[in-house]
């Protein structure tokens, strides 16, 4: 029988999606793990796989058509023999086909399937794919019994081996249910485009459309500006022992290709900071708060068009080069819009270094549903009062951490703070 391929929902906040490339055409057989297209979410383009074995008997968006919404028809798969022609065409709101999109980053290694459909059959007949029913007939299994786990509630492998008790391979864990998320707080009201339009006629202007990163970004800040009450905390660390120290560092490690950044060392006393004063290793969850036990620490990484904050796990179980080489590959992976879902979303805190473009000091804006975010300022010489009363000179960095009232307390903020300028005035600490 003849069923509609639905636009996936690739990611847990995904609404709508872009159908960057198709990479497969009609006539095409397509297995069960076959990837079927490129799909551009809010931050990434990704794999969509095919969950049973068919043909494409017809595709209804085409490639580079934007805005197509979760569970949109997109493709009819069918059996051998059969027409597409029995499926109806996408409903007249779908989205038409746009002009061809720009090259798309390439895909990430490996995408969620989409959520299985409610069970549903037609007439008499049971909705199951070719495979499913020759398994069935070969292991004894009464197929009009079983319930689908693919598209519309069709029966596929997986249902067969499960009623049979056949060994198959475990799949990858999925995502703890989540709370449904509060509803973005409406954006104030304000002039629209036509009224701003209307106010810069005759000036010389490009007007550019907002893209799913750049309308997320927006929605985002927005209810966190609106929502968070934030507060401010702000300390300045001498960074002079830091440099030296990592000077050493790399010394020893050039041999090795390794080269460690002040960041590095920023990443891992956030994360060992989290573990010394664990209350403020905490996310806000609506009507709860959760306490983490790890240290996942995120990192703000500018793209073009936006950012990404891939999250470092277990931050303070791993060694300071082993942070380096992974903050490297994930930011270069953010860069190409390469990342999956999982490696951006989640933490309880992040790290936002405009430091290194020369920015002495700023405050950011924390990424919901974290507790609180770090922002970091370059490293500046600065006279001192040391020790002994006498004036000295030493590299000074200004830090501001921006933190959720709701989550953290203005005293377990100062504690936070603290911890982390002791590691980094101290960073021998860091590898005790």
């Amino acid at each position: 029988m003849a069923t509609e391929i639905l636009m996936p929902a690739l990611s847990p906040t995904m609404e709508e999606g872009t159908l960057a490339k198709w990479l497969v055409k009609e006539g095409d057989t397509v297995s069960s793990g076959d990837i079927l297209a490129e799909i551009e979410t809010d931050k990434a383009t990704m794999e969509f796989e095919a969950v049973d074995e068919g043909i494409v008997g017809k595709i209804l968006i085409a490639e580079g058509t934007a805005g197509v919404k979760v569970n949109t028809p997109i493709a009819v798969m069918v059996e051998e023999g059969e027409s597409a022609d029995a499926v109806p065409a996408p409903k007249a709101d779908a989205p038409a086909a746009a002009s061809p999109a720009a090259p798309s980053a390439p895909a990430a290694s490996a995408a969620p399937a989409p959520a299985p459909a409610a069970p549903a059959k037609g007439g008499s007949r049971v909705l199951a794919s070719p495979l499913a029913r020759r398994l069935a007939k070969e292991k004894g299994v009464d197929i009009a019994t079983l319930t689908g786990s693919g598209p519309h509630g069709r029966i596929v492998k997986a249902d067969v081996e499960a009623a049979s008790g056949a060994p198959k391979a475990a799949p990858a864990a999925a995502p703890a249910a989540a709370a449904p998320a509060p509803a973005p707080a409406a954006a104030p009201a304000g002039p629209g485009a036509d009224l701003v339009k209307r106010m810069y006629e005759g000036r010389d202007y490009e007007e550019i459309p907002l893209d799913g990163m750049r309308k997320t970004i927006a929605t985002r800040l927005t209810e966190a500006k609106q929502t968070i009450p934030h507060f401010y905390l702000r300390r300045e660390v001498q960074l002079d022992a830091l440099m030296k120290f990592r000077g050493q560092l790399n010394g020893q490690l050039e041999g090795r290709g390794i080269k460690l950044s002040v960041n590095d060392f920023i990443i891992k006393a956030c994360a060992l900071a989290l573990q010394d004063v664990p209350d403020a290793n905490a996310v806000w969850a609506g009507d709860r708060m959760l306490k983490l036990k790890p240290s996942d620490v995120a990192v703000a990484v500018a793209i073009e068009g936006g950012l990404f904050t891939p999250v470092l796990k277990d931050a303070h179980q791993k060694t300071i080069s082993a942070l380096s080489a992974e903050m490297k590959d994930l930011a270069a992976r953010a860069r190409t819009r390469k990342l999956a879902p999982h490696e951006y979303q989640g933490g309880s805190f992040a790290i936002s270094n405009l430091g290194m473009m020369g920015i002495e000091n700023f405050d950011a804006v924390i990424n919901p549903p974290h507790g609180a975010i770090l922002a970091v300022g370059a490293g500046i010489k600065k006279p001192v009062v040391k020790a002994d009363g006498e004036i000295g000179v030493a590299t000074v960095m200004s830090m501001t951490l921006s933190v959720d009232h709701r989550v953290i307390d203005g005293a377990l903020g100062a504690d936070l703070l603290k911890a982390i300028v002791g590691y980094l005035e101290n960073p021998m600490s860091m590898l005790a």
